[in-house]
C-alpha cells in the first residue's frame, strides 16, 4: 500500500513551526518562510501607476533559498495549508506564497487561529477557509501607498536640501516626527508661572487616643505678597471642622491588553522599549503562552472568561469575581478578534527570563479585568478658620474592599498625572472639633508644560488620531529613530530656587529651597534634521502632514478590507491630487536653509548662523562671500539649531584647545566629522563619550592617550611604514588596515599573519578592492 504524503503548512517564523508541529503531529510537515518572501521591485517604484496600481513583486535575493526549498516540499506534499498570522499582513504573506508556489487561492486552505494552543490548531485545521483577498488588497494597498510616498517625497528632500542624499520621508512616520517636533516647540516656549500653594498642618488623636498629624489645603495664590495677606490673617486663629462629607467611591479594572495598551504599560511599569515589548510578546505567543499579539480589541472569548472565572473564584474567593464585556474603542477592531491574554490563567509563569516578567503583567491585568470593584470609602472634612472666611480642606480615603486592587494596579502616564496630595487615612474629626494647628505652609510651585513623548505616549497618541494600526506602532518608532529624525535620550534636570512662607507660633518666616525640574529618562527629541524636515513637509504637503488626512486614509484602508472599496480607486483617489503637489514643489518651491541668525561676533564683527550642514546642525561664523574662509563648529548633542544662543554658539569655537604637554609634545582636544578626539605628536585617539571636549583637562587626557597606544600596540602585529599598511589583530582574526579601511584576510594568510610581505598586503588590498565581498542579508523573521 502507498504512503500517503504529509501535507504542507506554512508560517512565518522558525519558532511557530516548532511549536505548531509538536500539536499537529505525523501528518503535517511544518515550515517557516522567514516572513515576507516578495517586495516591490526597487527600481521605478515597482508600480504601474498607469497600469491601476499593479505592482510589480520580486523574491529578494535573500528569500531565493527559502523559496526555493518550499517549492520543492509543496511538490512533493500531499496538500499545502497556508497558517500565516492572522492579521492583514499575513493574509497577504499567504497570498504571495500561493503566487510563488503556484497554489490556486480560491481553493487553497488557510487556517487562522488566535493562540498556538491543540484545541485552537485542531479547530483551526477543522475548519479551513480560503485567503480573504479583500484583506490582502487592504495590505497591499498600504504598501503600495506607502511606496509610492516615499519614492515621490524623498527626492524632493535631496533636491531642495543641501545634505547627504539618504533623507526620506514616509507618511505614518512623517506625522509621527510632526508630533514630536510640535510638542518641543511647545515646550521651548512655555512659560513657566509660580503660584503659592497653602497647606496646613494638623493634629487630632485616632481611636487609640494616640496624636497622629494630618494635611489640609487651601488656595492657591498668584504672588507671594497675596500668599502672605493671607498667612498674616491666620495669625491666632482657632481651626474648627465645619463639615465633615463621607462617600462611598469605587474603582474598575482596566480592560485586557490591546497592543498599543501592552506597549504602553510595559513602557511604565518596566521601562521596555515597544520594540522590545513586541519581541518578547511575538516569542511569547509563538511558544503558545499567549494569544496574537498584534489586535485592537479588547473582547475575551467565552471559553477565556470562563477559565478566568474559575481563577479568581478557586485563588481569591467568589466575592472577588465580576464578569465584564468591554468595549472596543476602535470601530474597524473586529469582535471576532481578541485582546491579549495568557492561553491558560493555570500557566502563573513562564522560563524564559526575558518574556517572565511581560507573561506576568499580561496574566495579571487579564485576571483583573474580571474582578470586582475596589470599594472606598472617602472623606472630605472642611476646616474653618477664625480670623477670616477661608477654609482648608482635608481628603482621606480608606479601602473598604481591596477587589482587583489585589492583583493589578494601572501606571500613568506623565501627562496624566496632575499635582495632587496623597490621600491618606484620615483621624477620626467631628464638626466643631478644633484640631492641634502645627504650621502653614505656603509653598512656590511652578506650571509644567506637556511633558515630551515617551514611546509609549506616543504610541496612546496615534491611537488616539487614529493613525496607524497595531502593526505599524513598533515599525515606524524604530524608522524615525533609524533615519535621525527623533533620538531617544535623558535630559539632565537644572537647579531652580522655590520659595516657602511658613507660618508657626504666630510668626512669618521665610525660606528658599532649591529643586531639579526638567530631567527626563528615555523620552523622544526631535533632531535638527527632524524639525527642518517637518517644517518643509508642513509647507507644501499639508495632506500628508495633516492629522486628520493620515487618519481618513487608514480609514480607508480598513473599508478596503471590509470590501467596501476597491484598492486601486482609493489609491487612484489619492495619487492624483498629490503628486500634482510633487510636481509643483519640484519647479516652485525654495531650498531648505534651515538656519537661524543669532548675532554678531564681536571679535570679528562676522554673523553667527547657526544651520543645517552636510553632516548635521552647525554653527558658522563669516560667510562664503567673505574672503577669508568661514570657521565651522558642530553642535553638541544636546543643543539645537532653534534654542542655542549666541554666547553658547561661540563658545563652540573654543575647540581645538591645546591641554598643556606631555612626552615634550602638546596635547589638544577637537571634534571632526566622527566626534570628539585628542591629538598627540601627530596621532589622534577617540575620546570616550564620558568626557566633554570643552571640559577634559590634560591630567584626564594623559592616561586616555598612554591606554589607546597600549591597546594599538598589543593589537599590531607589523606595520609597512612605506605601504601606510598595518596588519592587526581583530575580534575575528588579523586583518589589514590602509587608511581609515580594513581588509579581510583569508585563514591561511591569517595563520602566518606575522610573515605576510608588503607586496603580497598590497596585491590583497586591490583583489579585494576589485571585487568587494558581497554582504549576506539577514533573513527578517516575521
Amino acid at each position: 500500500m502507498a504512503k500517503s504524503l504529509k501535507n504542507l503548512l506554512i508560517v512565518e517564523s522558525p519558532a511557530k513551526a516548532k511549536t505548531i508541529e509538536k500539536i499537529l503531529g505525523g501528518d503535517f510537515e511544518v515550515k517557516s518562510c522567514y516572513g515576507h518572501i516578495r517586495d516591490l521591485e526597487k527600481n521605478d517604484m515597482g508600480i504601474d501607476i498607469n497600469n491601476h496600481f499593479a505592482p510589480r513583486y520580486i523574491v529578494p535575493e535573500e528569500k531565493e533559498k527559502v523559496v526555493k526549498e518550499l517549492k520543492s516540499l509543496a511538490k512533493k506534499s500531499g496538500e499545502v495549508w497556508l497558517a500565516t498570522d492572522e492579521d492583514r499582513e499575513g493574509e497577504a504573506i499567504s497570498w504571495h506564497l500561493c503566487e510563488v508556489l503556484g497554489l490556486n487561492p480560491a481553493d487553497t486552505k488557510r487556517i487562522v487561529f488566535h493562540e498556538i494552543t491543540k484545541p485552537a490548531i485542531r479547530a483551526a485545521v477543522e475548519q479551513p477557509r480560503t485567503l480573504d483577498m479583500n484583506l490582502v488588497n487592504a495590505q497591499q494597498a498600504r504598501r503600495i501607498l506607502d511606496r509610492i510616498v516615499g519614492f515621490e517625497l524623498s527626492p524632493v528632500l535631496w533636491r531642495k536640501m543641501s545634505m547627504r542624499n539618504n533623507l526620506s520621508a514616509g507618511r505614518v512616520q512623517s506625522v509621527a516626527v510632526r508630533l514630536i517636533a510640535e510638542r518641543e516647540r511647545e515646550i521651548n516656549a512655555f512659560k513657566s508661572i509660580g503660584t503659592f500653594k497653602v497647606e496646613a498642618l494638623f493634629a487630632a488623636k485616632d481611636i487609640s487616643g494616640k496624636p497622629v498629624n494630618f494635611k489640609a489645603e487651601g488656595s492657591r495664590y498668584p504672588a507671594a505678597q497675596d500668599a502672605e495677606n493671607f498667612l498674616q490673617s491666620c495669625i491666632g486663629a482657632i481651626y474648627s471642622v465645619k463639615d465633615i462629607q463621607v462617600k462611598p467611591g469605587r474603582k474598575s479594572p482596566a480592560a485586557p491588553f490591546t497592543t498599543s495598551t501592552l506597549q504602553q504599560e510595559a513602557s511604565r511599569k518596566m521601562g521596555y522599549s515597544v520594540s522590545r515589548t513586541m519581541m518578547l510578546a511575538q516569542k511569547l505567543y509563538e511558544n503558545g503562552h499567549i494569544t496574537y499579539m498584534r489586535t485592537d480589541s479588547v473582547n475575551l472569548s467565552e471559553v477565556a472568561v470562563k477559565d478566568i472565572s474559575e481563577k479568581i473564584s478557586v485563588q481569591y474567593g467568589k466575592e472577588y469575581l465580576q464578569n465584564r464585556k468591554f468595549k472596543n474603542k476602535n470601530e474597524s477592531a473586529q469582535e471576532a478578534h481578541e485582546a491579549i491574554r495568557p492561553t491558560s490563567m493555570d500557566t502563573l509563569q513562564v522560563e524564559d527570563t526575558d518574556c517572565r516578567k511581560l507573561y506576568e503583567l499580561i496574566w495579571k491585568r487579564t485576571i483583573a479585568s474580571q474582578m470586582a470593584d475596589a470599594e472606598l470609602e472617602k472623606t472630605t472634612a472642611k476646616i474653618g478658620i477664625s480670623t477670616n472666611k477661608e477654609e482648608l480642606t482635608a481628603h482621606g480615603e480608606v479601602l473598604k474592599f481591596e477587589g482587583f486592587l489585589k492583583v493589578y494596579r494601572e501606571d500613568r502616564d506623565e501627562e496624566d498625572i496632575e499635582e495632587e496630595a496623597a490621600e491618606g487615612v484620615l483621624p477620626p474629626l467631628a464638626v466643631g472639633q478644633q484640631p492641634e494647628f502645627k504650621e502653614m505652609k505656603a509653598v512656590e510651585r511652578f506650571s509644567r508644560p506637556a511633558p515630551r513623548f515617551t514611546e509609549a505616549s506616543l504610541v496612546k497618541k496615534l491611537e488616539e488620531l487614529g493613525i496607524g494600526r497595531p502593526s505599524t506602532y513598533a515599525p515606524t518608532i524604530s524608522t524615525i529613530l533609524k533615519r535621525g529624525y527623533v533620538e531617544k535620550r535623558d535630559k539632565e534636570g537644572v537647579k531652580r530656587d522655590f520659595r516657602i512662607l511658613v507660618l508657626k507660633s504666630d510668626k512669618i518666616t521665610k525660606l528658599t529651597e532649591q529643586e531639579t525640574t526638567g530631567a527626563e529618562k528615555s523620552k523622544l527629541f526631535p533632531t535638527d534634521l527632524g524639525l527642518v524636515v517637518t517644517d518643509f513637509l508642513k509647507q507644501y504637503f499639508e495632506n500628508i502632514m495633516d492629522y486628520g488626512f493620515t487618519a481618513r486614509i487608514e480609514g480607508e484602508f480598513d473599508e478596503v478590507a471590509q470590501g467596501k472599496m476597491k484598492w486601486n480607486k482609493m489609491l487612484e483617489d489619492f495619487y492624483t491630487p498629490f503628486k500634482q503637489e510633487v510636481n509643483k514643489t519640484i519647479e516652485t518651491a525654495e531650498r531648505i536653509k534651515g538656519e537661524r541668525e543669532l548675532g554678531v561676533d564681536s571679535s570679528t564683527g562676522k554673523p553667527v548662523v547657526a544651520r543645517m550642514g552636510r553632516y548635521g546642525p552647525m554653527v558658522q561664523i563669516g560667510s562664503t562671500e567673505d574672503e577669508e574662509k568661514p570657521r565651522f563648529a558642530k553642535l553638541k548633542a544636546t543643543q539645537s539649531i532653534e534654542t542655542i544662543s549666541l554666547e553658547e554658539a561661540l563658545d563652540l569655537f573654543r575647540l581645538p584647545r591645546n591641554l598643556g604637554k606631555f612626552e615634550d609634545a602638546d596635547v589638544s582636544v577637537s571634534i571632526g566629522r566622527f566626534g570628539p578626539y585628542l591629538a598627540h605628536d601627530k596621532k589622534f585617539y577617540s575620546l570616550p563619550k564620558e568626557f566633554d571636549p570643552y571640559q577634559v583637562t590634560l591630567d584626564e587626557a594623559t592616561p586616555i592617550i598612554v591606554e589607546k597606544r597600549k591597546a594599538k600596540e598589543e593589537r599590531t602585529i607589523k606595520i609597512f611604514e612605506k605601504e601606510k599598511i598595518q596588519v592587526l589583530r581583530g575580534p575575528y582574526g588579523p586583518y589589514l588596515k590602509q587608511g581609515l579601511r580594513n581588509y579581510k584576510l583569508s585563514k591561511e594568510q591569517q595563520e602566518r599573519a606575522a610573515d605576510l610581505t608588503p607586496e603580497e598586503a598590497l596585491k590583497t588590498i586591490e583583489e579585494l578592492k576589485a571585487n568587494p565581498p558581497r554582504k549576506t542579508a539577514r533573513k527578517k523573521k516575521a
